[in-house]
């Protein structure tokens, strides 16, 4: 039973139930080609979100992931018109959203500057930047190979490669959260970090290289983004930030740190996926999507304290239901020879 209300295991629950019900009634949802878009679709937000959950589980956030998405992209574009190979560019790209990460972490960590403040500063600066790189124009004509493998399948099928190896990223990021002692760490630091400290776990490294890896996997969003779309652009990705935080706090990850796993978030990503693409083929407007995606932000966050103060309130009337203890009788033979 406590397995069936977990959130993880309701948001699962949901998925099912939204994917049966947008496959009976929207048309051409339940199609192969349909399936392989909405994956696709899906690919980018749950890369970011794999990083983005460990670093909310130590109670921190990283609201620029988007924006370097996007400059990740621009510059992707810029060296590509200036005439380097495409082998040199991905992992310049990458190598790029790991040193804007880390820019982030050394904010974070060697100033000791909330991650949302400085996030949402770097969120505007990175793309800012990226217009400085690119501009208004979108570069578009990389080579067939690279943009087709971008949305190639698994055999023909609805499987996309790319969301085969983000699984395969996931179960490594899995692991490391939840089977190392550096992923028992993050829990550790998101319930309590200056205790975390106190125990001898190097807080501020571990959340500078989380700030790192985030950006490193936010850059490789920005090569999938520009090859699937076979254009880079300054823009791509914008407002991008919002359904990774949704997912992540709709999977069950507690925006004040400290709680939360995987499997929720990967089920969330779909579940948002799903949401949006049967929206979509039923020709609801674009601005229903956003008010869709920002309500399921708000009901991640006020349905689970909801929960965990409910629970709270019922465990306290029911201690005080629980009559005191009888106080121990003294024999009346003992209290005559007292």
């Amino acid at each position: 039973m406590a397995a069936v209300l977990r959130w993880d295991t309701v948001v699962l629950l949901a998925l099912v139930a939204v994917a049966l019900v947008a496959a009976g009634g929207v048309d051409g949802f339940g199609t192969s080609q349909n399936i392989r878009f909405l994956l696709l679709d899906a690919v980018a937000i749950a890369l970011i979100a794999l990083p983005m959950t460990l670093i909310v589980v130590t109670g921190e956030i990283d609201l620029s992931v988007a924006s370097t998405l996007g400059l990740c992209s621009a510059v992707m574009g810029q060296l590509w018109v200036q005439g380097l190979a495409l082998e040199l560019i991905v992992p310049l790209a990458i190598g790029l959203g790991a040193l804007l990460g880390a820019v982030n972490g050394v904010f974070v960590t060697a100033f000791g500057l909330p991650s949302l403040a400085v996030t949402i500063g770097t969120l505007a600066a990175y793309r800012g930047l990226a217009f400085v790189v690119l501009g208004d124009d979108a570069v578009a004509d990389f080579p067939f190979d690279w943009t087709d493998a971008a949305s190639s399948t698994v055999g023909g099928g609805a499987l996309p490669w790319a969301m085969l190896l983000t699984l395969l990223l996931a179960v490594a990021f899995g692991v490391v959260l939840h089977r190392t002692p550096f992923g028992r760490s993050l829990y550790a630091m998101g319930n309590n970090a200056e205790a975390a400290a106190f125990s001898g776990i190097a807080v501020a490294r571990r959340k500078f290289w989380l700030f790192v890896a985030s950006g490193a996997v936010a850059g490789l969003a920005g090569v999938y983004w520009t090859l699937r779309y076979a254009s880079a652009r300054a823009d791509n990705g914008e407002g991008l930030e919002l359904a990774v935080v949704a997912a992540v706090l709709l999977g069950g990850v507690s925006i004040f740190g400290g709680r939360g796993a995987l499997p929720g978030v990967l089920a969330a990503v779909l579940l948002l996926a799903t949401l949006r693409n049967a929206l979509q083929l039923a020709d609801v407007r674009a601005e229903t999507l956003d008010i869709v995606t920002g309500s399921l932000l708000i009901a991640s966050v006020v349905v689970p304290n909801a929960v965990t103060l409910t629970r709270a309130r019922l465990r306290r009337r029911r201690q005080r239901a629980v009559p005191p203890a009888p106080a121990p009788q003294v024999p009346k033979a003992q209290k005559q020879k007292e």
